[in-house]
């Protein structure tokens, strides 16, 4: 039966993924059906990662409440009803609001389901699962291209993945008496049953040692990938001179990076400790965003692309499965919580802003703006380590 729920905890992960790289796929055809400005996909952007902020939020109390099989179950089954209103919707004040349970679905999910996979996994499972979830990203712009290049409006591109996200969440349904059966390696408690540690405060949680590094450095990460699944295809198009749907497939590529990325760092985080696979993929990144930064074809963009999302593999699930470790289990889903809030952030901040970038100075200084973005996680991840006892 634990075989079987991991399964449906990496069909849970692709689900996450699925609808994230959408709105950069589908945006070069969308804005110009509006007639809107090309920073208008902030706008939306905004308003998704404003859900997930306050879900996120109240995650700790959430899971407390109902478990981490029914939180996850209900936000996918939210998620996939906003999609299929994307898929409906032919104005842009509509996907505005469909965009509301689009981000209410996002945010507990993601905090309750990464701490669940914290305490009961090992790291390599952590990078496997969050895989999965680069899987979903990766298929996502090419059902979208698909979609696309058939003839058809990007309505069916969120009409087909709207579908393929219903038919995750009759599965996740299903399955919510296996979670009831694993137990936590450490505490021993299952899924449902309820801890005597109380919910932390906002401002309790802040206090903690550690605890504001941790959160910039996931709005910094966050805020970089976004950035990067958002404005990559409308960089490629607009200032490469790549064809739309091309650009759209292209922006896979990232996704593809992260997706063989995790894969592969499952396997080395045997040698490597959580620290040093995030220290890697922070190089990475690096390498990849400086290989943006060449006046060359779009081949070479496209290995920068590969490179950025490569980097990025190990970050997230390795900060997320360190956090039992930095904070103690009893803290850590507050944390991981407040964490999801603050990339959430970072996700709803960072992104548009370089929206306003593009459209009144340049979309060119889209390298530009990733490294700063990276300068100032590496920054960050740095000063976590010297108040924890992982600095070592």
């Amino acid at each position: 039966m634990i075989q079987i729920l991991l399964v449906i905890i990496y069909l849970a992960f692709i689900s996450l993924g699925l609808p994230d790289s959408l709105l950069g796929a589908s945006w070069p055809s969308m804005y110009l059906e509006f007639g809107v400005p090309v920073s208008y996909a902030g706008i939306i952007s905004m308003i998704i990662a404003f859900g997930t902020i306050l879900s996120s939020l109240q995650s700790d109390r959430l899971t407390r409440k109902l478990g981490t099989s029914k939180v996850t179950a209900i936000s996918v089954a939210m998620t996939a009803f906003a999609l299929f209103g994307f898929s409906i919707s032919h104005s842009f004040i509509m996907l505005c609001l469909w965009a509301i349970p689009y981000g209410l679905g996002a945010g507990s999910v993601d905090a309750s389901l990464n701490n669940y996979v914290a305490l009961h996994y090992e790291s390599r499972h952590m990078s496997w699962l969050h895989c999965m979830w680069g899987v979903g990203a990766t298929l996502g712009p090419y059902i979208m291209g698909y979609a696309l290049a058939g003839g058809h409006s990007w309505n069916s591109g969120y009409l087909y993945i709207a579908i393929l996200q219903i038919v995750l969440t009759a599965i996740l349904i299903f399955s919510i008496p296996l979670w009831k059966e694993r137990k936590s390696v450490a505490k021993n408690v299952s899924d449902n049953e309820k801890t005597t540690h109380k919910a932390l405060s906002l401002k309790e949680i802040i206090k903690i040692a550690g605890a504001k590094e941790v959160m910039l450095c996931f709005f910094c990460y966050c805020a970089l990938e976004q950035t990067t699944s958002l404005w990559a295809s409308s960089y490629l198009t607009i200032y490469k001179g790549v064809a739309t749907d091309t650009a759209a497939s292209f922006a896979s590529v990232f996704f593809i990076g992260i997706t063989v990325g995790r894969a592969l760092s499952g396997f080395i985080t045997m040698k490597l400790n959580d620290l040093q696979m995030i220290r890697l993929g922070q190089g990475i990144i690096a390498i990849g965003i400086i290989v943006m930064f060449l006046p060359m074809n779009e081949n070479v963009s496209l290995v920068g692309l590969i490179l950025i999302g490569l980097g990025c593999a190990p970050i997230y699930p390795c900060i997320i499965h360190s956090t039992p470790a930095h904070f103690g289990e009893d803290k850590s889903q507050a944390i991981i919580g407040v964490q999801m809030a603050s990339a959430y952030v970072g996700t709803c901040l960072m992104p548009p802003i370089f929206g306003l970038i593009a459209g009144n100075i340049n979309v060119g200084l889209f390298p530009v703006y990733l490294l700063l973005i990276l300068v100032i996680m590496i920054v960050m991840s740095e000063l976590l380590t010297k108040k924890t006892a992982l600095s070592k």
